[in-house]
């Protein structure tokens, strides 16, 4: 199992940022960009064939962040282990930070865990990743740079056995400055079915990485969920990520409204 990076490169770390240096407003973050297992939880009582699967990470969502973070020279900040062994994408309180259950999946290595084993988990990957984001943003931020959050998530098509039609989804909260004039584009492309807080929302506690380091400190921000059968190959990952690139680039933003591109330019 893995992401298609080098093993021995996942293990060394939680976290990893590509492009710290890019010089576009946009911070992207990959919360659930690995299905990589460190090897001291082994599979946590699972077939090797369930860690392909949505319930391990949000497959197609790295590719279409590496390559969004390219177009736009953008910086990418991504988790590399699996969401099974920790959600980074959950307050430290949330039922399902650690699943013992996902969709319909035991997780029985998630069962039974002691408080020192979940705060182990919580150790080595959850606060390195939002321990690089928050020293990323601060960073920006005190050197006087623009600075939008954007998260890209996938989402599997079929869930609970409820058919989900939206090729794509954007979700918001009442930050709407990259949100509505997204949605806006992406609904005047022809043969995309858009989502608006769908197939989740705010309201379903997985906006947790955008309250915690964007609405926090008031900055634009907005969560982009793909179905995963779009972007199960490198043609539509190209195709969503160049789609998403052209788009997001013509959002601008000034004094915290968004300008439409005469004024911005003026």
């Amino acid at each position: 199992m893995g992401n298609g990076q080098p093993k021995q490169a996942i293990a060394e770390q939680a976290v990893r940022v590509t492009n710290p240096g890019g010089t576009s407003p946009y911070v992207f973050t990959c919360d659930h960009a690995s299905n990589h297992m460190p090897p001291e939880f082994g599979t946590l009582g699972l077939a090797e064939e369930e860690f392909q699967r949505h319930i391990a990470w949000d497959p197609g969502a790295l590719p279409v962040a590496t390559m969004l973070a390219k177009a736009l020279d953008a910086t990418l900040i991504e988790t590399c282990v699996s969401r099974l062994v920790i959600d980074c994408n959950r307050p430290l309180d949330a039922h399902n930070l650690i699943p013992e259950v996902s969709e319909t999946t035991a997780i029985p290595g998630n069962a039974g865990l002691t408080a020192e084993q979940r705060q182990a988990r919580v150790d080595l990957v959850w606060r390195p990743f939002h321990n690089t984001i928050a020293a990323t943003v601060e960073e920006r931020l005190a050197a006087g740079r623009e600075t939008r959050l954007v998260s890209v998530h996938s989402y599997t098509p079929v869930y609970f056995g409820k058919q989900r039609p939206w090729h794509i989804g954007i979700i918001h909260d009442e930050d709407e400055r990259i949100s509505v004039p997204l949605l806006r584009a992406l609904n005047g492309v022809a043969g995309i079915k858009v989502g608006a807080n769908e197939p989740y929302s705010p309201a379903d506690l997985v906006y947790f990485t955008l309250e915690r380091h964007a609405r926090s400190r008031g900055l634009a921000c907005a969560m982009i969920e793909i179905r995963n059968d779009e972007i199960a190959d490198t043609a539509g990952q190209r195709k969503w990520a160049g789609l998403l690139a052209s788009l997001l680039g013509k959002i601008h933003i000034r004094g915290g409204k968004v300008v439409d591109k005469g004024e911005a330019d003026a």
